[in-house]
């Protein structure tokens, strides 16, 4: 495969920008996000897209545009100062509350409007003005990543070394290959570094080339734009970036990083759930009381062999 070199600058430069894909209508959580920004959903007391931000903070970006849409003005507010309740907060000596409001303005963040939800490509390339000439990361915020190097930092790493897009990817159970996007790996050129042959949407088990599913955070190189914008549309007729990226894997170099830390998906109900749990599990305001209750609860339900009904339930 004839490879295009990417030796005439763009590789010299360091990964400094993030972009945040938030336009989603998040109609899995109805009627919750009806008026509010899916992205807005709390974790304990942290909203899930706070997450996000602090893991490309603490890997070295310094400019986020996060990509809205209609009912997202929240995710805005949430990172824009409020005057008000500074001043409240310093006058009744909450010095704690006061610097984790402070922690979520001291940001150099930016907005755009994806006017029309035509798929996670398309959001993508509404970032291209904002990118420029420059390699920069892609993250969803249905994927929570824990490790003791953030997963954007690790792909950072793989940068610096390889200069090319690389991708996070993660061993999923086989049985699961059909709900996600699996890569075709190649050799294995460092460990958890794989090059990738092709990429392979939702594939069956039967069909699935490897059991290393795509998750939500990508390092891509600025000629990804050039793609997507002649990227005609894929599943669900929208503008896919996995459809992109195995276009792009035809000219350049494309590789996989394996993720080993902790992945919480907060796409859907339950997944939120359970994480909210396993953060709970580890606030210092509520670990200990959760767990308790845990306990308790896992008696009650041993005792009855049955699931607990509301009052509601027995009227």
């Amino acid at each position: 495969m004839n490879f295009q070199s990417n030796d005439k600058g763009v590789d010299k430069m360091k990964v400094k920008k993030a972009v945040i894909p938030a336009a989603g209508l998040g109609t899995r959580f109805l009627p919750a996000t009806k008026a509010m920004a899916k992205e807005m959903l709390p974790i304990v007391d942290k909203p899930t897209i706070q997450f996000i931000v602090e893991e490309a903070l603490k890997s070295g970006i310094e400019d986020i545009l996060i990509v809205t849409g209609k009912g997202k003005r929240p995710i805005e507010d949430h990172f824009d100062a409020n005057l008000e309740l500074e001043m409240n907060l310093k006058e009744k000596g909450k010095e704690d509350l006061l610097k984790l409001v402070e922690e979520t303005t001291d940001v150099n963040l930016h907005f755009i409007r994806q006017s029309h939800p035509l798929g996670l490509g398309h959001a993508v390339l509404q970032a291209k003005a904002f990118v420029g000439n420059e390699p920069f990361i892609v993250m969803l915020g249905d994927d929570l990543m824990d490790d003791t190097i953030p997963l954007t930092q690790q792909l950072i790493n793989d940068y610096d070394a390889t200069h090319a897009s690389t991708i996070a990817v993660m061993e999923i159970p086989h049985k699961d290959t059909s709900k996600y996007g699996i890569i075709n790996p190649g050799e294995q050129v460092n460990p958890g570094l794989y090059n990738v042959k092709n990429f392979v949407e939702k594939p069956e088990p039967d069909q699935a080339p490897s059991d290393l599913a795509i998750i939500g955070r990508y390092l891509l190189t600025p000629e990804i734009f050039d793609v997507l914008e002649n990227q005609k549309p894929g599943a669900g007729n929208e503008i896919q970036l996995t459809d992109a990226i195995d276009t792009l894997n035809q000219t350049q170099r494309v590789f996989a990083r394996e993720f080993k830390g902790k992945r919480y998906d907060v796409g859907d109900k339950f997944g939120f759930m359970k994480t909210s749990i396993e953060y709970g599990l580890i606030h210092p305001e509520v670990k200990e009381k959760l767990r308790s209750f845990i306990i308790e609860l896992g008696k009650e339900l041993s005792a009855e062999d049955q699931p607990i009904t509301s009052s509601k339930d027995n009227e």
